[in-house]
């Protein structure tokens, strides 16, 4: 273990993306359980991670605009077909989401099937490279989280119904997915949003901040101490903040909410 690690000129930026990552996801995570479609979030980030293979496939320079174009279609051409079989099959939404997952990271396994450093190239997508984001993939990360609040506060996205749902699902993971990782995009929808299933309204909320907050800045100082991962690390922070904020805080009903 070693305290000289804990380098703010790495943690610091990496917490940042960490909360800009959690300012979208809470809010859309406990939407996400109120409608019983979990694993949406996994679907979706494999998709968009496929834009980005297939981008990458073709020969577009890493990072750049064409690729992030490549990836927001993608996830939008998902949130489009998620819109179009929950009208179709309702009864069958959660299973369907299941079969596009697979289906896309199957999709992505055969892309990289040919490509030297494909086993690298996957485990970027699913752990992600949250050490290392520079400042124009926060100021992008940033943009698109401020975009996506004001239309979730404004009620925007509940006037264009499902699809708007689906459509800033797909924007927000596709904006997370590439700094932080499937796993970690998944972590940071759904833990917070369990762990505060006990309260409601703006106390929730702000609970499932702080639990996100702590798991974040736990997972990236415990990551550098002991030179582990640091996704997998903010992973196991995030459900052991949880866990503690379920048990140590009670729920307060607030009708005034």
């Amino acid at each position: 273990m070693s305290w000289s690690a804990l380098d703010a000129g790495i943690l610091g930026p990496a917490l940042i993306a960490g909360l800009l990552v959690l300012a979208t996801h809470v809010p859309l995570g406990m939407q996400v359980l109120d409608r019983g479609i979990v694993f949406i979030d996994l679907a979706i980030a494999q998709i968009a991670g496929l834009g980005v293979i297939a981008a990458d496939a073709v020969g577009l320079p890493e990072g750049g605009v064409a690729v992030q174009a490549a990836a927001v279609t993608a996830a939008l051409l998902g949130a489009w077909l998620l819109t179009w079989t929950e009208r179709r099959a309702p009864q069958q939404q959660e299973a369907l989401i299941g079969v596009m997952f697979i289906l896309a990271a199957c999709a992505g396994i055969l892309l990289l099937a040919s490509n030297p450093h494909g086993g690298e190239h996957l485990k970027d997508l699913l752990v992600g490279q949250i050490l290392w984001v520079n400042k124009t993939q926060l100021l992008w990360l940033g943009g698109i989280s401020v975009v996506l609040l004001l239309a979730m506060r404004l009620g925007w996205i509940e006037r264009l119904g499902r699809f708007g749902f689906y459509a800033a699902f797909a924007l927000a993971v596709t904006a997370s997915v590439q700094l932080v990782g499937v796993y970690l995009v998944f972590s940071s929808l759904i833990i917070p949003a369990l762990g505060t299933r006990a309260h409601n309204g703006a106390r929730r909320l702000r609970i499932a901040y702080t639990v996100g907050a702590l798991g974040y800045a736990l997972g990236l100082a415990l990551s550098a101490l002991f030179d582990l991962p640091s996704g997998a690390v903010i992973v196991w922070t995030l459900a052991a903040c949880a866990l503690a904020g379920a048990l140590l805080i009670g729920p307060r009903l607030d009708h005034s909410l």
